[in-house]
């Protein structure tokens, strides 16, 4: 039986409500906007504020080290789910310049993807780098087979700050193999050039660390391909270099954008005085500040794009952020001698292009052959062929755009990449056609129906509410707006759905799913709540809802909300931040609507055993850390699990805690799990087996957590956000936070258990069958046994003793079809396929 406490908080967001972080409303529909979120920073680095970059590569190393050595049997496969169609965020793209047929695109945290055939097949080939998060790529124009790869995303955003990179990557067989070249503690590279001429030759704009400082951030050179670096531009340990662009003519002339930022989870200051436009003459030995023409130093200047034409590469043009807060846009500049002066050449017909959150954005690019026509890419996106006289938005494709790469013999194809995937057009970019075959959608939450498991549903980072109702892995599609977060079916009437968007925004349908209403009534829209916050059915009762602020909320079916806790946190933070100091997991009891636990992002761990009357803190024994989920053990109130997220200065810090006493005591049963954070927890009762998704892969211990084994040998290296466990069909489902979702038969799993004795001794045949099946069984005590459609629905039940160790049940009455049989027999219990022809 599951135990799912669908309850976490980790991970950032991308558009849903215009906010400051400290005073934004409960986002109520699909239609409200926002800007990512610190919201997965944190999870990793409270309370220290700082996540150990050596424990995590120790950690990712260990996983890999785990996976390595586990048995190649042909089994033990995770299977794709989807959504393909849906896609996610692309942080940069690059069209190979012998083909356009050879394109690749990077992600935000799902790796690198390539195709060789236009599109129409694309293949992960970064997974064995096992660094998830991508920045920026570059391919020689001289050497198609030369392919550069900057690790870390360096927009800024929650997601790079937890996910930083290690530098840059280089492989000599078009992405075959790779090779890390450097250089160090870079965190995230914002962009890579090639010179034209020389494959060897290049350069490379690092981000620096994005929560802290530090003086490897600015411009890089190396000559022979990276074997060696020198960093030819630096400003300040918080001036990030975040562009470069290249003369293709000279080459020796560059210019580099800088940006001033600095940033903590509850504070951002993403402008200054150093942010500005440098130029380098001579190859990078000497760089100029460029000012004539440009906004003076100021402490509002924001990040700054840059690109530059090849056509007539005097021209270069530069974007323009202010404000510390938003970064919004502030105006196309444009030069034609060469950086010597500047000329602002839009700014109130496109000031909307970034939203309020410019800080993501930044990019421009130039027509290779039409030095007029400009694209500024924002949360929109567009286009000027009159270099800046006149603009046209440019549709067809999702918001927030962060890529876009020209064909090298046909100025009419782009690659283009935003926060809903990759895209190309062949007409200029008056039309866009989407691949609609990438597995990179970011799941925070994921659901599946319980009656009918061809349902699959999650909340995802810019892409709202999804799901598919026929199982399949290309028709998901969307049902609540936003940022999509926690999402639940009651299990006994799945016309009952409840989506949620960031900082709470709950909707409830009666229909399911095909139409919502706003269920956040009687909660006060003051409370302080997490960017992720809990919405959990209680397992007993699933027409009572609980939902976590910073106290405890409960529901009957989300409709008028009752208070029934004190505040359960460490209060208000210090800095006074809206979204901070909140609940981020509820375990409600299977047996009873008395017993709850709770979890906070600031380390509190609270029960409640007479249904909210009184609260007991339990946190004694565990660690100051984000509480990332609890599972509470469906036979027993007082069992329960708990997991954490968060890295400390210690070689080992533990991440799973189990307690048999409501919480007085608690046991570390880490053991050998990777210390690295865990994001979630469920127990299967139906074998002993305890499932944790985290950082690097899923796990599973079949001792209670004395050890852990990886599940599985093809799970893409994301991060794993959530699990759920489809009991009667045997199959545990993972929400990936950049590869999509998979499922995986545990039938696969061999199991030392007494459940795996049971179904070694059980045959069933014939199989498939058509008018009845035997049970072949090797003992002759009483079997009890439940057939189960695959929509989980008990079709037949039977009890008997063996005749001669057989057991003879008829399936007259079953539809041509797939079941599975659940057996018990001496106390223990086991599953089997069953095929039904006719």
């Amino acid at each position: 039986m599951l135990l799912k406490p669908t309850l976490l908080a980790l991970l950032l967001g991308a558009t849903l409500i215009s906010c400051s972080e400290n005073t934004e409303p409960i986002a109520q529909g699909p239609d409200v906007e926002t800007y990512p979120n610190e919201w997965m920073y944190l999870q990793r680095a409270y309370p220290e504020n700082l996540i150990n970059a050596k424990a995590m590569d120790a950690a990712v190393e260990q996983y890999q080290e785990a996976l390595a050595s586990k048995a190649s049997t042909g089994t033990d496969l995770w299977t794709l789910k989807g959504p393909l169609n849906t896609g996610g965020r692309i942080t940069d793209a690059a069209i190979s310049p012998d083909s356009d047929d050879i394109m690749y695109i990077t992600t935000a945290v799902g790796g690198v993807f390539k195709t060789v055939d236009g599109g129409a097949n694309w293949t992960p080939i970064f997974d064995v780098v096992g660094k998830p998060s991508i920045g920026s790529i570059a391919i020689a124009p001289s050497d198609a087979s030369r392919v550069y790869v900057g690790t870390g995303e360096a927009n800024a955003s929650a997601t790079s700050g937890a996910f930083f990179g290690d530098g840059i990557y280089r492989s000599s067989d078009s992405g075959d193999n790779w090779e890390s070249i450097g250089p160090e503690n870079t965190d995230h590279i914002g962009r890579i050039v090639v010179d034209p001429a020389d494959p060897d030759r290049i350069f490379a704009a690092a981000t620096g660390k994005l929560y802290g400082y530090n003086s490897e951030r600015g411009i890089y050179r190396s000559l022979n391909a990276g074997d060696t670096w020198e960093k030819v531009l630096f400003v300040t340990d918080s001036t990030a270099a975040i562009d470069v662009v290249m003369n293709p003519v000279n080459t020796d002339i560059l210019y580099a954008a800088m940006w001033e930022r600095t940033r903590k989870p509850w504070q951002r200051d993403y402008a200054g005085v150093t942010s500005g436009i440098h130029r380098s003459t001579d190859g990078g030995d000497t760089w100029e500040l460029l000012s004539n023409g440009l906004p003076a130093p100021s402490t509002e200047t924001g990040r700054i794009g840059l690109s530059i034409s090849a056509s007539n590469p005097n021209i270069i043009y530069a974007s323009y952020t202010t404000n510390p807060i938003t970064n919004n846009f502030d105006g196309l500049y444009k030069s034609e001698d060469a950086g010597d002066t500047w000329t602002l050449v839009a700014l109130e017909d496109i000031s909307f292009v970034n939203a309020s959150f410019g800080w993501y954005f930044g990019n421009l690019r130039v027509s290779p052959t039409d030095p007029d026509q400009v694209y500024v890419l924002g949360q929109r996106l567009f286009r000027t062929d009159n270099s800046g006289a006149d603009w046209n938005e440019v549709f067809g494709m999702h918001v927030d755009h962060h890529a876009m790469a020209f064909s090298n013999s046909n100025p009419n194809f782009i690659l283009a990449g935003n926060d809903g995937g990759a895209y190309t057009s062949s007409d200029g970019g008056s039309t866009w056609n989407k691949f609609l075959n990438l597995p990179i959608t970011q799941f925070y939450n994921i659901e599946v129906d319980f009656t009918d498991p061809t349902r699959l549903y999650g909340g995802t980072q810019d892409n709202n509410t999804i799901r598919t109702i026929t199982d399949g892995d290309s028709d998901w599609a969307s049902i609540w707006g936003g940022d999509g977060f926690h999402c639940a079916v009651d299990p006994n009437n799945n016309l009952l759905v409840y989506a949620e968007s960031q900082f709470g925004g709950l909707g409830r349908s009666t229909d399911g799913g095909f139409s919502f209403v706003p269920a956040t009534t009687g909660i006060n829209p003051s409370d302080r709540r997490n960017w992720n916050t809990p919405v959990v059915l209680s397992p007993f009762d699933s027409n009572k809802v609980f939902y976590g602020a910073y106290r405890l909320y409960v529901s009957d079916n989300a409709v008028g909300w009752s208070i029934i806790s004190p505040d359960l946190t460490d209060g208000e933070h210090p800095s006074g931040s809206f979204s901070y100091g909140t609940l981020t997991a509820i375990a409600p009891s299977y047996n009873n609507l008395d017993v709850i636990y709770t979890g906070s992002d600031d380390g509190n761990v609270y029960i409640t055993t007479d249904g909210g009357a009184n609260w007991e803190s339990i946190n004694d024994g565990l660690p100051d850390r984000y509480v990332t989920a609890i599972a509470i053990d469906p036979d027993d109130d007082m069992t329960a699990y708990i997991t954490f997220s968060g890295f400390s200065l210690l070689d080992y810090d533990p991440h799973v805690f189990k307690t048999t006493d409501g919480g007085q005591n608690w046991t570390d049963i880490s053991s050998n799990l990777p210390s690295i954070p865990v994001n979630e927890i469920v127990i299967y009762n139906e074998a002993d087996v305890l499932f944790v998704g985290t950082d690097a892969g899923v796990w599973y211990s079949q001792n209670d957590g004395a050890s852990w084994e990886v599940l599985g040998t093809n799970l893409p290296p994301t991060i794993i956000r959530d699990l759920k466990l489809h009991v009667p069909t045997s199959r545990l489902f993972v929400g990936t936070f950049g590869r999509s979702m998979y499922s995986y038969d545990l039938d696969q799993l061999v199991l030392s258990t007494p459940d795996e004795a049971l179904k070694a001794q059980v045959i069933l045949y014939p199989n498939p069958a058509s008018s009845s099946v035997e049970l072949r069984m090797l003992s002759s005590t009483n079997v009890k046994g439940q057939i189960y459609d695959l929509n989980g629905r008990v079709v037949k039940s039977f009890e008997q003793l063996p005749q001669n160790g057989i057991v003879q049940v008829s399936i007259d009455d079953l539809q041509v079809g797939q079941y599975i049989v659940k057996l018990q027999q001496d106390g223990k219990t086991a599953s089997k396929q069953l095929l039904v022809q006719r």
